[in-house]
Order: structure tokens, then C-alpha cells, then sequence
């Protein structure tokens, strides 16, 4: 190696070195909150999409972890009413916003719903709100509303609503989710 070249190579190691390590975040209070899913989950639903509808019946189980401390990744197998139902989901915190933040995407709709929410003053419940198709309007898009209530650490109830038009909220899917035994 060149004289020019040596020198050059030892200037730019040794300011490298000099230079501290960029401060990364820590998980929050918020963050750490998520890790009450990880872990392997079945679960048990059943639901309607109105009076005069039949009753939906669905089983799965749900297989959740954190990433980096800041997000729970949760990946859903089901099967309703004999139809396969693969899903992933994020949520993670906010910090500028103050607020929960997530995905879901699953093989039954092409389209990624974006939550935002909150866990209640009692810490008991996260409540995330998505917009996407309405099912029931073909063409239009509504409000949705994930629930999800720790009745222990190892039984959550899911509960997944609908805006209507009028602005009311129906409970279209109530879900019994239970860790599975290790």
C-alpha cells in the first residue's frame, strides 16, 4: 500500500474508533406493556354478522414475540367455518404520538388495516381502531375495533366490532384466547 494511501486508512479507522456508538432508543413503559402476548395461544370464537346471519365459529391458535422490544409480532393460523385463515400482526408504541400503532394482514383480504389505540387506565385492555372494507357494504369502508382484555395472564378476551352507518358499534366476533400449557 502507498505511503498516501496507509495515512489516509489511519485517519479515517481512528476517527471511526473515536466516535461513540449512536444512542438507540430503550422500549418504554408502553413497549414492555405488549409482552403480556408473547408466547403460544389457542383460541375459540364465535361471532355473526347480524340478526337473521349465521353463527360463525372459528378456531386457531396464535404465536406471539417481541422484536427488538418495541414491536409484538403475532402470527395467526384458523379455521373458519372450514376456510383456512392465515394472519400476521405488529403493534408496537408511538412514543411521539402517544399511542399504539400496528398491522394485520391475513389471506383472506388484500388489503393491510393500520391501527392506532390505546390500553386502558386499568391496564387490562388494549383497544385498537382500523379502517377498512365493510363487509357488509361491499365497496364502502368502515371503522373496526380490535379488543383485547386480560382477564389473566393467560386468558385474554378478543373481541372484534364494526362501525355501522349510523355510527353505532356492533360486536361482530367475541374470541377466548388461552395460553397454551407448557
Amino acid at each position: 500500500m502507498k505511503p498516501i494511501a496507509t495515512l489516509l486508512c489511519l485517519v479515517v479507522c481512528s476517527t471511526a474508533i473515536a466516535q461513540e456508538a449512536p444512542q438507540f432508543p430503550e422500549p418504554t413503559e408502553q413497549h414492555k406493556w405488549l409482552e403480556k402476548f408473547v408466547g403460544d395461544w389457542e383460541s375459540e370464537s364465535k361471532g355473526s354478522m347480524g340478526e337473521g346471519q349465521p353463527e360463525m365459529k372459528c378456531t386457531g391458535s396464535m404465536k406471539s414475540r417481541m422484536l427488538g422490544g418495541f414491536w409484538v409480532v403475532s402470527e395467526m393460523k384458523a379455521d373458519m367455518m372450514g376456510t383456512p385463515m392465515n394472519g400476521v400482526q405488529t403493534i408496537g408504541y408511538d412514543v411521539e404520538k402517544k399511542q399504539y400503532i400496528g398491522t394485520w394482514v391475513d389471506s383472506m383480504f388484500g388489503h393491510m388495516w393500520h391501527y392506532k389505540g390505546s390500553v386502558s387506565d386499568d391496564g387490562a385492555t388494549l383497544t385498537l381502531e382500523a379502517e377498512g372494507p365493510n363487509f357488509m357494504q361491499p365497496g364502502e369502508s368502515t371503522l373496526f375495533r380490535d379488543i383485547y382484555e386480560f382477564k389473566s395472564k393467560d386468558h385474554i378476551v378478543a373481541t372484534s366490532q364494526m362501525q355501522t352507518a349510523d355510527g353505532e358499534w356492533v360486536t361482530f366476533l367475541v374470541g377466548q384466547v388461552t395460553r397454551k400449557a407448557e
